[in-house]
């Protein structure tokens, strides 16, 4: 029997680990470098993307890099199934696909295992980042239907050494390391640290910060056939958040109007958000005599947080707390009402355990890949009382000052939700025919609590629930680079209704709500290019209150009707000669339906674009060896604002990145140069429109700006 080899020179991270575990056919686990081709959350061991009968798209560090991508949120940028969704700068990103906001507190991985994304996510210690599109029910307990998006760390590198500095508008400056090596004999042991710290100052006024990281990751060949990680986290960002504008009565304002620099977050009492999170893992992976494997993954991540902002909300009166007409958008001339919230010292805990087994069967002529597993999850929120109170009158120029609220505090809610998910995986192949099973069933348990007695009591929920998902698929190899195949498949959440003295069904949780996803597709593989297209029907009950709702035991929460997403995605990767190319659109039809009201029958939801195009293009200069010439357009049609009127929109809007990247070697050491400016014509545009926290919210197009950074490998 063959070794355990030594790590190379790029060490495997989650994505090859679990795909060595699911079916390589080696006697051993080989520790390579990994493809940007294969995805962990697939689920179905090391088979490329490309012959995957689902749809998943992965982004390594140095595609980040070029596009100056440096928070979750920039996926928008890249992919065109993604966009923004309340996803407001220094803050924690927020971003929906296929039309489905993602839950940040179940629609994100870290190295496939499920965390908390209610925290701002340092990227210089990642990989790459995985986007799942569609039904998530295959990978997930329960989560939105819409996707999922899973952070790969990076792993110990024999001979790692850079250093990275970098600038944008208005003064934003950072440095980053990252070194590793490997020691011990035949290299068995190795280590990777990242730090980096930043200063923040971008364009948008008044919005200054700074973040910082350190993280460590090591890998430890404790015998032919076993394998040791350990890897820790830790950072922090404090920084303003950014408001949002509204509707002007019952107008949008012109985004020509509005100044994209200015920050309505900003008021002398206001004090800037604090986010810190603390991460650690450990992975143990054994391959036994008969080929099979075993996995034992377990993380816990620890967050903290200081929420405070200068909240524009609606135009109420400050003596009694009243709105006569304008609730949920700035009145006509302008003004609103800002509150003073403060949510100190709030503690978000998460903890997983995954253990599976891994390895091949063979039944008469058909193959199988099998993966069976248990994955126990924890999730914690504990939260102390919270200001949410009128402070007084702004104004949508940011003229105004107010004095601070009264502060009068107001009762939080601290929950703890426990849920453990069985699931079996098989890939059954015969011949150029595949068919793919999954079934994963959830327990859930959950309870939450009000953090001080309000009016109506501490409003105690409790209620535990279990429900079995299935996923399928039929693939058809009509060519070795031509993929066909459909899928079936099922998502799942949870839902009860409000503990309060209106709601006939309160603390009574409603029945598993579970969202089914249809999914045709052909893909097209060669050596240099990539191309997809793909048909997709996703279905989502759609929880709603109804009855009166404005007297005790007037109000129902229950399951009335669906939101149905249909659409087209398309997208091409690839090369020739001196030229590279990446084309992602996106065509979808949302709408409600099985409302039972003629009003909302068939309308589409708010801040969901119906058309989307993400297109780059790169051009290796002859002349100047080393430098890459980069364009990106970024596009996306309308918005509907409003939920009950889709007769209100913001209108579509496109801008052009220009940026370039120039690999020099100067005395053994390679220098890597990047500049470039995002937004170049300076187009001025409402981006997204949430309908969030029961108001409209206009996000503007950020200003042009400005970027640069070099970073050394010695």
């Amino acid at each position: 029997m063959a070794h355990l080899p030594r790590p190379s020179r790029t060490a495997l991270a989650a994505t090859a680990l679990c795909a060595s575990l699911a079916g390589q056919a080696a006697e051993t686990i080989t520790i390579t470098g990994r493809s940007e081709t294969g995805s962990a959350l697939a689920g179905f061991g090391d088979v490329p993307l490309a012959n995957a009968p689902l749809q998943a798209v992965s982004y390594g560090s140095q595609r980040l890099a070029d596009s100056g991508s440096t928070r979750i949120g920039d996926l928008v940028k890249l992919d065109a199934s993604a966009s923004d969704a309340y996803n407001a700068a220094g803050y924690w990103s927020s971003i929906a696909v296929r039309g489905f906001n993602l839950d940040n507190r179940f629609n994100y991985r870290r190295d496939s295992l499920p965390i908390n994304a209610e925290t701002a996510i340092a990227l210089e210690n990642k990989d790459r980042i995985e986007l799942l599109k569609g039904t998530s029910g295959i990978q997930a307990g329960a989560s939105a239907p819409g996707g999922l998006v899973n952070l790969l760390v990076k792993r110990p590198l024999a001979g790692q050494r850079s250093a990275t500095l970098g600038w944008s508008e208005q003064g934003t400056l950072g440095a980053a390391v990252d070194i590793g090596d490997r020691s011990g004999p035949d290299g068995a042991f190795g280590w990777r640290i990242n730090a980096a710290y930043q200063h923040l100052d971008p364009k948008v006024r008044n919005t200054q910060g700074h973040r910082s990281l350190l993280a460590v990751a090591t890998d430890w060949q404790l015998g032919p056939n076993t394998l040791l990680e350990a890897e820790f986290e830790s950072s922090r960002q404090q920084q303003s958040s950014v408001a949002g504008f509204s509707m002007l009565g019952d107008s949008v304002p012109g985004a020509d109007s509005i100044d994209p620099r200015l920050n309505l977050n900003h008021q002398p009492w206001n004090k800037p958000v604090v986010l810190n999170g603390n991460t650690a893992s450990l992975r143990w992976q054994q391959r036994l005599n008969d080929g099979w494997r075993l996995r034992a993954h377990l993380m816990a991540q620890r967050l903290k947080s200081d929420d405070r902002t200068a909240f524009p909300y609606g135009v109420y009166d400050a003596s009694t707390y009243e709105c006569a007409q304008w609730c949920d958008r700035f009145a006509p001339d302008g003004t609103f009402t800002y509150w003073q919230y403060v949510s100190d010292n709030e503690r978000r805990s998460s903890d997983a355990l995954d253990l599976a087994a891994t390895g091949r069967v063979n039944t008469g002529a058909v193959a199988h890949s099998l993966e069976t597993g248990v994955l126990f999850s924890r999730y914690r929120g504990r939260f102390q009382d919270q200001i949410f109170d009128i402070a007084g009158t702004g104004k949508i120029d940011g003229s105004l000052e107010t004095p601070p609220a009264p502060g009068f505090p107001d009762a939080n809610t601290n929950r703890s939700e426990r849920s453990t998910e069985l699931y079996l995986r098989d890939a059954m192949r015969m011949g150029p025919w595949s068919l793919w099973l999954g079934l994963r069933h959830t327990r859930m348990d959950r309870q939450s609590v009000r953090t001080s007695a309000a009016s109506d009591g501490l409003r105690e929920t409790s209620y535990s629930q279990n429900a079995t998902i299935p996923w399928l698929a039929l693939a058809h190899q009509i060519t070795p680079a031509t993929l066909v195949y459909a899928s079936w498949g099922q998502g799942l959440e949870s839902e009860v209704a409000p503990n309060r003295p209106r709601y006939s069904n309160a603390g009574q949780a409603l029945p598993a709500l579970k969202s089914r996803q249809i999914e045709a597709g052909i893909k097209h593989h060669t050596e240099h290019w990539n191309a997809a297209l793909t048909l997709f029907d996703i279905d989502r009950p759609k929880a709603i209150d109804v009855g009166t709702c404005d007297a005790d035991d007037s109000c129902t929460r229950t399951t009335v009707g669906s939101a149905r997403h249909r659409g087209l995605e398309a997208q091409l990767t690839g090369r020739t000669g001196p030229w590279e190319g990446q084309i992602s659109t996106m065509l979808l039809n949302a709408e409600r339906r099985g409302t039972g009201d003629p009003a909302t029958e068939g309308q589409r939801p708010e801040n969901v674009p119906r058309a989307t195009l993400r297109l780059g293009a790169g051009y290796q200069v002859a002349a100047v060896p080393g430098l890459d010439l980069q364009a990106a357009v970024v596009a996306e049609g309308n918005r509907v604002v409003l939920p009950y009127d889709t007769a209100v929109h913001i209108p579509g809007w496109a801008r052009l990145d220009l940026a370039a990247r120039w690999v020099q070697q100067v005395s053994g050491t390679t220098v890597t140069w990047r500049a470039g400016v995002d937004n170049v014509g300076d187009h001025r545009a409402w981006k997204e429109s949430p309908y969030q926290f029961g108001h409209v919210y206009l996000y503007p197009l950020e200003a042009r700006t400005w970027r640069a950074s070099a970073q050394l490998r010695f």
